[in-house]
């Protein structure tokens, strides 16, 4: 069964003028954004040549940019792959961005590809391996916008009103919502150039996010895959305007892009979705937005204080050391104060509530059935 790379080793022969550019395609290169270009590929503000896939492959310092990220090995393998096709070696690289603000709990990177064909795909990255970076993903579940949605609404504007033609956008997790954040508020100039965009796993909006921006102006061409078990890319998710596909992993292993099955030019398709997981996505996002402002800070922030007493910076050096990880998490949880912890008590109190809620009524809407 096949997976990005060897996609790229099958069908990497083909220009994106012979074959126009497709869902497995826009997740290769959601995935090549989650590398370090900061050595070689001009910046947003510097407007120099742009740089091929295939020359940074063939510098002696390339691997520099498999630096701060997991998974390096699968990224070394495809972007080897796709410097040596034709497909994607040729693809110029222009305008990276790459933010990363802690008082500002801000984690934000972008970058633009030009396609041999003329149009270029605006690729936002997910949440990478800083610890601020996994804080951000859980702000998401408050109801102003944040600094990284902002920037990506100004990245695709400055972009749009440099290129020449029409562009595509995407991007993975975190990246996948900043994408379609970007296009429903967006300048209409930029919104005019907007060919697609691809949400690949990535987290949906609260619904006054999504009232307060133009979804429905783009919403026919929006695309969204989510893994079978997918967590991350359910979070908040309202619709069921998304596509479901088969992936090699278990669980939480299964939002790794190296996971999802490919067949020719498309992912595979999952069939007969589990009532069990539709049931506790409902229930997770029912939670969440019953919780007030103030109970989204205190758990996020207490969460966060706790896992940064490990004094780890990334999850790296936390997965490191996880035996001395794990015992300062141990020991901050326990100085909590008393009104924090009762905080955090009553939120779990309220989704276990919920969920149960739901499990009533499952069984509640199975015994009517039988009734009839």
């Amino acid at each position: 069964m096949e997976n990005i790379v060897t996609y790229i080793r099958e069908y990497g022969e083909y220009t994106f003028t012979e074959e126009p550019l497709n869902e497995v395609d826009s997740l290769v290169l959601c995935q090549l954004s989650y590398l370090n270009y900061s050595s070689f590929v001009p910046g947003l503000d510097k407007r120099n040549a742009p740089v091929s896939i295939q020359s940074i492959y063939h510098h002696p310092d390339r691997d520099v940019i498999l630096d701060d990220y997991w998974y390096r090995e699968n990224n070394r393998e495809l972007f080897a792959a796709a410097a040596q096709s034709r497909r994607f070696g040729s693809l110029k690289m222009n305008f990276y961005v790459n933010v990363i603000n802690v008082s500002d709990e801000t984690q934000f990177s972008a970058i633009t590809y030009v396609l041999d064909d003329k149009n270029t795909y605006i690729a936002y990255r997910g949440t990478d391996a800083t610890i601020i970076g996994w804080k951000e993903d859980l702000n998401l579940a408050f109801s102003k916008p944040l600094c990284s949605q902002h920037l990506s609404v100004e990245y695709m504007n400055r972009v749009s009103g440099y290129i020449a033609g029409d562009f595509y956008a995407g991007g993975h997790s975190k990246g996948g919502n900043l994408a379609v954040y970007a296009a429903m508020n967006c300048c209409e100039r930029a919104r005019g150039k907007l060919i697609h965009v691809y949400n690949n796993d990535g987290p949906g909006f609260r619904p006054e996010i999504r009232q307060q921006g133009n979804y429905e102006a783009i919403a026919d061409k929006v695309s969204k895959f989510i893994p079978r078990s997918s967590v991350v890319g359910m979070i908040l998710e309202d619709h069921s305007d998304y596509e479901v596909v088969e992936s090699r992993g278990v669980g939480l292993l299964q939002h790794n892009a190296y996971s999802w099955k490919v067949e020719g030019k498309t992912f595979i398709r999952a069939k007969n979705m589990s009532i069990g997981k539709k049931m506790m996505d409902a229930s997770i996002n029912e939670w969440i937005l019953s919780l007030s402002e103030e109970e989204i800070h205190a758990f996020v922030d207490t969460l966060y204080e706790v896992i940064s007493a490990s004094e780890a910076s990334n999850i790296f050096e936390f997965g490191a050391d996880w035996k001395k990880s794990l015992q300062s998490v141990i020991e901050a949880a326990k100085s909590v104060d008393d009104a924090t912890r009762k905080a955090i008590q009553k939120i779990f109190r309220s989704l276990f509530e919920t969920m149960m809620e739901k499990l009533v009524e499952k069984k509640e809407t199975k015994r009517k059935h039988k009734v009839e």
